[in-house]
């Protein structure tokens, strides 16, 4: 049984209320959309949760700011504009991913351009790498983050340290700065 209400926050603003025989402890979660829950198990009174929110006030408040700059809107291309970025992905992108290759002594079985939204890039366990027509929409040096990237993938097919040592000796220790960088870019998806 799960009872819920809403509070208006003097700092937060509305808050939604869910005080539940599952819940074991007080959490608080926040939405992309900014909407704060506040959850807590039924033993807990409401003034003692609202009494948790209170002393994390600055955590909801620095969550909500993160995922304000997060949500960038992927511009809505028209047809016409998707063909003119397909065909600028399919001269510029191939090309990229072999000087990428030849330049670190990587091997790939074969490149493909699609439409993805969904990632910017992936390799297959063939080593077959495919790229998002969206990536001409980033700066060059983030293109070629998520070309090497991919590229590591070919020797380490997963997110082992093995993994991020590779990719970070090929970025010259510039790895968490350019991921991190990327984050702030959208291929479109709704953030989960």
């Amino acid at each position: 049984m799960t009872m819920k209400s809403a509070l208006k926050h003097p700092l937060l603003g509305e808050i939604t209320l869910s005080q539940s025989l599952r819940a074991k402890r007080i959490t608080i979660s926040v939405k992309p959309s900014g909407e704060v829950r506040l959850s807590y198990p039924v033993y807990v009174s409401t003034r003692r949760a609202v009494g948790f929110l209170d002393s994390k006030v600055e955590w909801v408040m620095a969550a909500r700011h993160r995922m304000a700059e997060k949500r960038v809107v992927q511009p809505r291309f028209s047809r016409e504009e998707t063909e003119n970025l397909r065909r600028q992905a399919k001269e510029v992108l191939p090309a990229r991913v072999e000087a990428l290759a030849r330049q670190f002594g990587f091997r790939y079985e074969k490149i493909t351009v699609r439409a993805t939204r969904s990632k910017w890039g992936s390799c297959s366990a063939k080593n077959s790498i495919s790229l998002s027509l969206y990536l001409m929409t980033l700066p060059q040096h983030l293109i070629d983050y998520v070309i090497i990237h991919e590229l590591c993938h070919t020797l380490h097919h997963d997110h082992s340290p093995r993994f991020h040592e590779l990719l970070n000796r090929c970025l010259q220790g510039c790895e968490k700065e350019l991921r991190r960088e990327l984050r702030s870019y959208s291929t479109g998806v709704t953030e989960k």
